[in-house]
């Protein structure tokens, strides 16, 4: 019966691993690369409540670039489709990624 314990907690520990070992950006699809160019600016008050700032009809965030040195200021974004967007109505979501 040990070895059959020993056995069973080994499996245990090998999925275990496996699951844990398997991850996946739930924020970033890079596969949806998407380039918009238009004027930045500030996220007002919204009812979906998700982004820093807007262009064209996209929310917007970036965790590389302060958007606010764009504000006002007509550009080409680079970036990624946030997976699990849109939510209550609200716009798509990206994540910039680069300013040209």
């Amino acid at each position: 019966m040990n070895k059959l314990h020993i056995i069973i907690l080994s499996l245990f520990l090998l999925i275990t691993i496996s699951i844990s070992s398997c991850s996946k950006n739930n924020d970033v699809c890079t596969c949806k690369i998407i380039e918009l160019s238009g004027v930045i600016e500030k996220q007002g008050i919204t009812s979906y409540m998700y982004g820093t700032h807007v262009i064209q009809d996209y929310a917007l965030r970036s965790t590389i670039i302060n958007l606010d040195d764009y504000i006002n200021q007509d550009v080409v974004i680079v970036g990624y489709k946030i997976e699990g967007y849109p939510v209550d109505g609200g716009p798509e979501y990206i994540e910039v990624q680069e300013i040209k």
